[in-house]
């Protein structure tokens, strides 16, 4: 996978549809990143250049619950082909 802002824009859309907001901020995360489940808010290292905010992303995407019903074809399909290529 091309580490490219348009892949990151897809992987925040994404997240997006699955109810999840994403906000860029300052912060000590150990991880680079933190979830708020409550507010199903994603918090992540805003030193982070795109390649690693692609690979945060997919490390969330690995550890919540999916509900395909919340995704067009589109995105379940691009949603499959990225984590194809992390495992």
């Amino acid at each position: 996978m091309k580490f490219s802002k348009t892949n990151l824009i897809k992987l925040e859309e994404i997240l997006a549809k699955l109810g999840y907001k994403i906000r860029y901020e300052k912060g000590n995360f150990t991880s680079g990143y933190c979830i708020v489940d409550q507010k199903r808010m994603i918090i992540i290292n805003k030193f982070f250049d795109v390649e690693g905010r692609i690979h945060v992303l997919l490390d969330i995407l690995q550890t919540i619950e999916i509900k395909e019903e919340s995704l067009d074809e589109k995105n379940l399909i691009q949603l499959k082909n990225f984590l194809k290529e992390t495992t």
